[in-house]
């Protein structure tokens, strides 16, 4: 296992997509998709408060958060990352994307260069992710990347659990 943190933050490159670290610069870019603990925020000062607990959760070794940049503007889109379970071996892997971005391929592409790091490099053997019954575009995403139903949860949630030789 390679858990983070890292002695430098793991920028990964893709054709069209770049996982990378928020920097204080992008924060106005992404408040309708900054959240913590289930909670959204709504202000400049929220998503910056939010992004260090962020911060501070990557530094404990606990998560880590990237910023999904269009290579062409490096202007954050969405962002995905792993944010329980690293210290058993296993990911949970969560997504947002700003609305207008959705649709386009993006967090398809976020979400295999994610997949991969954890794999390969944080050494991951269980990655799996929860998401609403009504959010259909996640469930078509999840399956798409080989992820499997594997619970019906609380609240009106269901887990899906990658299906690869890990």
């Amino acid at each position: 296992m390679n858990l983070p943190p890292y002695s430098s933050f793991p920028n990964i490159v893709g054709n069209t997509i770049s996982l990378r670290q928020i920097t204080p610069s992008d924060i106005k870019d992404i408040i309708e998709i900054s959240y913590y603990d289930a909670v959204q925020a709504t202000t400049v000062d929220q998503a910056s408060e939010m992004q260090a607990k962020i911060n501070n959760d990557y530094s404990d070794g606990n998560s880590i958060h990237w910023g999904i940049a269009e290579n062409i503007t490096n202007k954050i889109v969405g962002t995905c990352g792993y944010y329980r379970g690293l210290d058993i071996g296993a990911g949970e892997l969560g997504c947002v994307l700003l609305p207008k971005y959705r649709g386009q391929g993006f967090m398809s592409l976020a979400m295999s260069l994610a997949i991969e790091f954890g794999i390969n490099q944080i050494g991951l053997t269980r990655i799996w992710a929860e998401t609403s019954q009504d959010n259909e575009n996640a469930i078509k995403l999840l399956e798409r990347l080989n992820f499997i139903k594997i619970a019906d949860l609380a609240d009106n949630y269901i887990e899906y659990e990658l299906k690869q030789n890990l």
